[in-house]
């Protein structure tokens, strides 16, 4: 008999992400970055060296495009400097490594036997 998962089983923890940087999406279309310095377990984030990216008026969906001062004719996603925040953890929708991710087994899946 396959064993089942039990429901508090820690599927991906958090705290391998401590002092390191990471992507918040938020409710509303907000995206941050910044490095993770603390959260709680209503997942508020304490996030350190922060930039939000700033949304296009015209269509929220979109990031907010600026020409580059250091290239001419290239285009460079706006981005507004935030330093030290605190994320209220019932606007967090997605949180992610800033590297990329790492695949992980599937815990819902099928145990073969």
């Amino acid at each position: 008999m396959a064993s089942k998962k039990s429901r508090k089983d820690v599927i991906y923890s958090i705290e391998k992400l401590m002092d390191q940087p990471i992507n918040v999406k938020l409710n509303g279309g907000r995206e941050v970055t910044g490095v993770l310095k603390g959260f709680d377990q209503a997942m508020n984030l304490v996030l350190d060296e922060t930039r939000e990216w700033v949304r296009d008026i015209s269509d929220p969906n979109k990031r907010s495009l600026v020409p580059d001062p250091d290239t001419p004719n290239q285009m460079v996603e706006e981005t507004r400097f935030l330093g030290v925040c605190v994320v209220k953890g019932t606007l967090v929708v997605c949180i992610s490594p800033y590297d990329g991710s790492e695949e992980i087994e599937n815990p819902f899946g099928e145990e073969d036997e």
